[in-house]
């Protein structure tokens, strides 16, 4: 039996391919003429706010609420809830609002209180509802 002759696999290059990745490098090329001019990422605008234990608490609370996939980031698909994770960022403001008993203004001991709270019942909530499923 005779093969059959292979199709030869044509490249084709689209005009506008070149022309879209000709923009995209003119676009990264200015924003790295920006990024040297301020010394910063496009993306931050400005310095940093002074460090704070709101500023703390806030920070790991969010990414207990990231973790429990009460929080997603725009633009990305959902995750699975990542329990382990989630405990651990729980249980570092547990061990926080523990060791800083008495050495906290009234409000940081309601936030952190608060906070600790609302994060357990939350992770009580998401291991409820996955045995539920």
């Amino acid at each position: 039996m005779a093969e059959e002759p292979k199709e030869q696999k044509k490249i084709i290059v689209d005009e506008d391919w070149k022309q879209q990745a000709q923009k995209e490098k003119d676009v990264m090329a200015a924003q790295e003429k920006v990024e040297k001019k301020t010394g910063q990422p496009k993306g931050r605008q400005g310095p940093l706010p002074e460090g704070s234990f709101a500023a703390l608490v806030s920070m790991i609370a969010t990414q207990a609420l990231f973790s429990l996939g009460l929080i997603q980031v725009e633009g990305q698909s959902e995750r699975e809830p990542d329990l382990e994770l989630a405990r651990y960022n729980i249980d570092l403001l547990g061990c926080l609002e523990e060791k800083t008993k008495g050495n906290l203004t009234e409000q940081e001991e309601k936030m952190l209180e608060n906070a600790v709270h609302e994060l357990r019942m939350g992770y009580v909530a998401v291991v409820n509802q996955g045995k539920s499923q």
